[in-house]
């Protein structure tokens, strides 16, 4: 009992690892046009678009899930394996669909029957030891275990065939076009083809076999009038870039100079190679890929802030400034690209360029308070101007959204000493002390 016990406390310990090894992806361009291909799909659903959060995870692996709340999460394997826009529209669309449908809140209701026949297995398990059978013992507990996985798979099917459904309703009432959920779909189908994965495993599996799915989903997608309509171009144009940005960021460089050789003048292949030279550690190419995006382009915020980046970033903050105050002016002062030209101004190392960072980043922080980068830029500031409450209070605000609430309740209560009693500041400050003290009191409890 007590190594099945252990087994499945190491489980529970490898997924919390992997979750954990997983990061989130911050982009302004590509968070802008998740919003915006999303919004008439949220709306469709009922649900509030400002409630909704599509957040992009550093993952190669095609996937999506939710979590607590009204939470996306996007792989970004998905992105890289999709074709258009529309087919991320229908994976979100899917999703959309577990939100609805309450399905993380309602988990429990598969894994506690699958719990109980588990549990059931063991004690008729333990009571055959006893009875001094090993050998019936281990094949009723294995069986058990068997019959435990089958009722939540079989759960677990239920749910996605109707977050399937939800999706496809959700597509057609927005307007969109369903091919991309179908054809997604068929990407799934080959995958699963390849793996060997036939009708007869599919009682294995999480979620039913793509062709079924397609075969579930075709009708209803077709009988809507949004099945003519065509792709939407801007849209479509929108996702190729921030694919091919995410694919120069992410991937090996040498992958993505093979994919996008030099020969291909596309702003997409530019785009790629851009951020596949800067991280190869060439400036100069990067640079010219860069300037060539901006004569293209000469008003796209996110072509100029990848010029700024390069040169911030190779050790050319003052050349920085001009193409990252043009992006943050363009950008209606995003604070992701807020946050990188403030990081500029500070790494001029020019006292007469402070005031302005602090304005920047007071700003950046105050439109997007879930940002540790801006945070530490803001502190930096605090504390090169000599304000070391305000300083101290930054470093509290960061270690609080990155975990540590040790450092968030010693930076707060610091911050609460020099601060004026009962001001904004002070109060907040007092906000974080106390939260990530009662933070440290319940994990002191949990290990007891």
């Amino acid at each position: 009992m007590k190594k099945i016990v252990a087994a499945i406390a190491l489980s529970l310990l490898v997924f919390a690892q992997a979750a954990k090894a997983q990061s989130i992806l911050r982009d302004a361009e590509t968070e802008l046009l998740l919003e915006d291909m999303t919004k008439p799909i949220i709306i469709a659903a009922g649900l509030s678009p400002k409630d909704v959060k599509i957040i992009l995870i550093n993952d190669p692996a095609i996937n999506a899930f939710v979590a607590g709340g009204q939470y996306v999460f996007l792989n970004s394997g998905t992105i890289q394996a999709a074709d258009s826009a529309n087919e991320v529209q229908g994976v979100i669309a899917h999703e959309l669909g577990h939100i609805t449908g309450g399905h993380v809140p309602l988990g429990d209701r598969g894994f506690q029957p699958a719990l109980g026949i588990q549990i059931l297995s063991l004690v008729l398990g333990i009571a055959a030891a006893a009875a001094g059978s090993g050998e019936a013992a281990a094949g009723i507990i294995a069986a058990g275990q068997q019959a435990a996985l089958g009722s939540y798979l079989a759960f677990s099917r239920t749910q996605e065939s109707s977050a399937d459904a939800a999706g496809a309703k959700y597509l057609n009432s927005a307007g969109i076009n369903g091919k991309g959920y179908l054809s997604f779909f068929g990407k799934l189908s080959r995958l699963e083809a390849r793996y060997g994965i036939t009708r007869k495993d599919s009682f294995l599996l999480t979620h039913p076999l793509s062709g079924d799915r397609i075969a579930n989903l075709t009708d209803t997608l077709q009988a809507s009038p949004a099945w003519r309509k065509g792709p939407e171009v801007m849209l479509e144009e929108r996702f190729l870039r921030a694919r091919a940005k995410l694919t120069g960021y992410l991937d090996d460089p040498k992958q993505t100079l093979a994919r996008y050789p030099a020969v291909d003048q596309s702003i997409y292949a530019r785009y790629a190679r851009a951020y596949a030279y800067h991280r190869a550690g060439y400036p100069e190419k990067a640079n010219e890929e860069a300037d060539a995006l901006v004569k293209a382009v000469p008003d796209n915020p996110y072509f100029l802030e990848i010029k700024g980046q390069i040169l911030l970033e190779s050790g050319q903050p003052v050349a920085a400034l001009v193409p990252l105050r043009d992006a943050t002016r363009l950008s209606n002062a995003n604070p992701l690209i807020s946050t990188t030209f403030g990081h500029a101004l500070i790494a001029t190392e020019n006292k007469a360029n402070f005031p302005e960072a602090e304005k920047v980043l007071r700003l950046a922080v105050a439109r997007d308070d879930d940002n540790p980068f801006a945070w530490f830029q803001l502190g930096v500031v605090y504390e090169l101007r000599g304000d070391q409450p305000r300083a101290m209070l930054a470093t509290a605000e960061r270690a609080s959204l990155t975990g540590d609430p040790r450092t968030a309740a010693y930076s707060a209560q610091g911050a609460m000493a020099g601060l004026p009693q009962n001001s904004v500041d002070w109060i907040r400050a007092q906000d974080i002390a106390i939260t990530s003290q009662n933070m440290m009191d319940d994990a002191k409890k949990g290990r007891r």
